[in-house]
């Protein structure tokens, strides 16, 4: 090798050194993982670096003279596309794509859900609870109202007090508390509720109500039955404890003083009995006689000397009968022990019901012997069926809230929800509580108290039940269906049947047979048992008089007996 060509080979070494080490300076300009930042930050570095790289090249270019021309060039072309691409990140919206974010946020949307479903279900349970509690206070306060404070004796002599307070003595032996040791409060069964400001009494009205005293039993206690409780949690064991025998006594502890008289209309005998009978009472028993309006009329245009005889002039007199009235006489049937349960909206005297009709199952004293039967009732003490009733209530669609509906409508046998005139299949919706119970479709439904359960339900193919079992008859009229069967349903539940808006047709409510009224679609009617029974007197007790009623009255299981000449075992 040549001195000029070794000399040549340094140089262009030299060269190549300087040109790799402006090249190493380069890539320490060149910037490692970039963060993802913002576009004006992006701009202002590629432009601080473009100028660094220029100036470097402006140095290496004075260095080494012409030779690194070709370098520069490339270099700057380098620049240039570096500059390019950073000005494109710059422009384009950077968007996340990690996985982890995506799957976090989805998680968050899923719990905000679940937190949004949680809050409105408790929003619509605290808000169920909130309108039952309303109508729990709303009950509450009713029932409030109609009792009277404790069940200490009450005597006064302000006659406008006792004209509409009715005076409820207890035994002695609990002065505290209700009544005696196996006694029922008469309050349970005889309140007084009277809205609105006491009338003033007029000179015919009686002052003083007779008190008197539930008690258990049977005849006193000459079926030497226990006296019973209710139920005992003894040791963690739950018995049928001493329960009562469910026979009821009435005792007088003042002698009863007034008596109504409800008579069968468009009944010459029953007129001949009533006149002998209120004669009879008057003269014997000094005792005050009510009649209605339409008996006194009749009674004093056929004699004047009936003059002692009282009524009442219009609705407002009738809501304090109670009030005066100490026992109640029916003349006639059964209809007419409904029609005077009718006129009682609330607590209702003992009734005496003479059979003069046709059946008789809650008629058992016998005309004929009118004299005896008045004088054991009078004296007492004597055996009551508390027969309940059902409180029913019309709510219209119209009506924006479930407190606002008709006058409550107190039936003694049933009320009937059928189909009236329509050739339609009866539709409803039944409901026990807040329980959905079934859709009604055939001619209609009975709810029957068990006193009824001897009429209409009967004959429906309902159960005959006696009067002081606690339940309401569900029996379904010519159901659609052949499986529908029907129930009997504890007596503190309350029904609810609801024209569906889908029903093809109207639907008729009538209650005790009377006072029809219709359903439209949207309509519901309410039913619950009332708090005034109807205390009716017995002959001997309560289940006596209700078997002695559906033998002689419905011939129940009679049939000749099996003759003893056929084969034998």
């Amino acid at each position: 090798m040549s001195l000029d060509e070794l000399t040549d080979k340094e140089q262009s070494s030299s060269e190549e050194i300087q040109v790799a080490q402006s090249d190493s300076k380069f890539r320490g300009l060149n910037p490692g993982p970039i963060p993802i930042p913002a576009a004006p930050s992006i701009r202002s570095l590629v432009d601080s670096v473009s100028d660094e790289r220029l100036d470097v090249m402006a140095s290496h270019q004075s260095e080494n003279g012409s030779g690194s021309i070709s370098t520069a060039s490339s270099t700057v072309s380098s620049i240039e596309s570096e500059k390019a691409a950073y000005e494109y990140l710059a422009q384009t919206p950077i968007k996340s794509t990690d996985a982890h974010l995506v799957e976090f946020s989805e998680a968050m949307r899923t719990v905000a859900k679940a937190l949004r479903r949680v809050a409105e279900g408790k929003a619509a349970a605290q808000a169920e609870a909130a309108e039952w509690k309303r109508k729990y206070e709303l009950e509450m306060a009713h029932k409030q109202q109609s009792k009277i404070k404790g069940c200490g004796s009450c005597v006064s002599n302000d006659l406008d007090k006792l004209a509409s307070q009715l005076t409820l003595e207890t035994s002695a032996s609990d002065q505290l508390g209700c009544c005696g040791k196996h006694g029922i409060c008469s309050h349970e069964v005889l309140q007084d509720v009277v809205p609105g400001p006491i009338p003033r009494p007029n000179h015919k009205m009686v002052g003083r109500k007779a008190s008197f005293k539930l008690s258990w039993g049977c005849n006193g206690d000459k079926n030497g039955q226990h006296k019973h409780d209710f139920v005992s949690f003894e040791k963690g064991d739950i018995t049928t404890a001493e329960r009562s025998n469910k026979q009821i006594l009435l005792k007088w502890e003042s002698p009863p003083q007034t008596v109504l008289f409800i008579t069968k209309p468009n009944s010459n005998n029953v007129h001949v009995l009533c006149a002998e009978m209120v004669r009879w009472l008057k003269e014997h028993k000094n005792i005050n006689v009510f009649v209605e309006p339409r008996v006194s009329k009749e009674l004093l245009t056929e004699d004047s000397s009936y003059n002692f005889i009282q009524t009442w002039d219009n609705d407002e007199e009738i809501k304090l009968l109670h009030t005066k009235v100490d026992l109640i006489v029916t003349l006639g049937g059964d209809g007419t022990v409904l029609w005077a349960a009718s006129l009682f909206k609330g607590p209702v005297p003992p009734v005496v019901a003479f059979s003069l009709g046709s059946l008789g199952f809650m008629t058992p004293f016998p005309s004929e012997q009118y004299r005896e039967c008045l004088d054991n009732v009078l004296n007492g003490p004597f055996s009551i069926t508390l027969r309940n009733r059902l409180q029913c209530h019309v709510i219209r669609d119209a009506a924006k809230d479930e407190l606002v509906t008709e006058d409550p409508i107190l039936v003694l046998n049933e009320v009937t929800i059928d189909r009236g005139i329509s050739s339609y299949l009866t539709y409803l919706e039944c409901y026990c509580d807040s329980s959905f119970v079934t859709c009604v479709q055939g001619d209609g439904l009975i709810i029957s108290t068990t006193s009824g359960s001897t009429a209409y339900s009967l004959a429906a193919g309902g159960s005959m039940v006696h009067p002081q079992v606690p339940g309401i008859l569900f029996t379904p009229i010519c159901p659609h269906s052949l499986s529908f069967r029907p129930l009997i349903l504890p007596e503190y539940v309350t029904l609810r049947v609801q024209v569906p808006y889908n029903s093809r047709g109207h639907a008729w409510a009538s209650f005790d047979g009377k006072d029809r009224r219709q359903l439209s679609p949207g309509d519901a009617l309410i039913c619950s048992i009332s708090p005034w029974p109807v205390p009716t007197a017995c002959v001997m007790d309560s289940t006596t008089d209700f078997l002695r009623s559906i033998q002689e009255g419905l011939h129940w299981n009679l049939r000749k007996s099996q003759s003893f000449d056929g084969p034998r075992d």
